[in-house]
């Protein structure tokens, strides 16, 4: 595929699988595209299953100046990408901080959007979930080898997934860090850290206010049942201020569901039935 550049330069990693209509995929804060493998595996003989590496991380480039690594930019990308593939409208999958790009996309080029799905977000973050991302964000792993590495893995997450096999924790700490023969390192630019402290600093934006500019957009909303980041409190404010929304929680998940759980599977279909 042709390589697609940013207009600061940046050449962020993509995939295009499948066909039908387009599931536009954004991860988390430091995740990539493979964060939608089992999604890819699981629907692209249905849907246009398309993967953005947001800057900074695993696949994309670093970016010079860290403030860019910031939602508003991350979305300018998105709408850059969707003008290079000639992608005129679709429905946003929005992993965690995706979520967030989906919500500021709303505001900003509403008409691009055919759906949204939130997974695992809203406009209130749990502090304790939010406290143990600013602990470990930008922050060289601890761990020395893979065993170390999946080990420590499973003592935070296990409680909170726990179906999963050494399998797929294994498959997992290989995605979500770079491990070498020469020990376990950051797939992303450390510097995103240091961008989230610095505006963790500033004025706090108004979240719902960005929440309701989806008014009109076709919303669905995924929460783990044990996530720690997104409250059941604050789930059900959401259904509240959208009572048309479309709403599943995944069992034995925690943040984030893997989006190849059946729950999940049958929320995007409904909602890729309103596209």
């Amino acid at each position: 595929m042709k390589p697609f550049t940013t207009s600061d330069g940046l050449t962020l990693d993509y995939r295009i699988e499948g066909a039908g209509k387009p599931l536009l995929c954004l991860p988390g804060l430091t995740r990539s595209l493979e964060d939608f493998d089992e999604l890819t595996a699981a629907m692209q003989a249905e849907a246009q299953i398309i993967r953005l590496t947001m800057r900074g991380r695993n696949g994309s480039d670093w970016a010079a100046d860290y403030k860019s690594y910031n939602i508003v930019q991350e979305a300018r990308d998105v709408v850059e990408f969707m003008d290079f593939i000639g992608l005129e409208k679709a429905t946003i999958i929005g992993t965690s901080r995706g979520g967030f790009n989906a919500m500021i996309l709303a505001a900003t080029t509403p008409g691009r959007l055919a759906g949204v799905l939130l997974n695992d977000i809203g406009p209130e973050l749990d502090p304790a979930g939010m406290g143990k991302i600013m602990d470990y964000v930008g922050k060289p792993p601890r761990a020395k080898d893979m065993n170390a590495l999946v080990a420590g893995l499973k003592a935070e997450m296990a409680a909170a997934f726990p179906d999963l096999d050494d399998a797929k924790w294994q498959a997992l700490a290989r995605r979500w860090f770079a491990v070498s023969d020469t020990g376990i390192s950051l797939n992303y630019d450390p510097a995103i850290g240091t961008a989230m402290a610095e505006q963790a600093l500033g004025e706090a934006p108004d979240l719902w206010g960005l929440f309701d500019l989806m008014a009109n957009t076709p919303l669905a909303l995924l929460r783990g049942e044990n996530s720690d980041l997104l409250s059941k409190d604050t789930a059900e404010k959401m259904q509240a201020r959208r009572p048309d929304m479309l709403f599943a929680e995944v069992p034995n998940r925690g943040h984030i569901p893997l989006l190849d759980e059946p729950e999940s599977i049958e929320i995007i279909r409904e909602l890729l039935e309103t596209a």
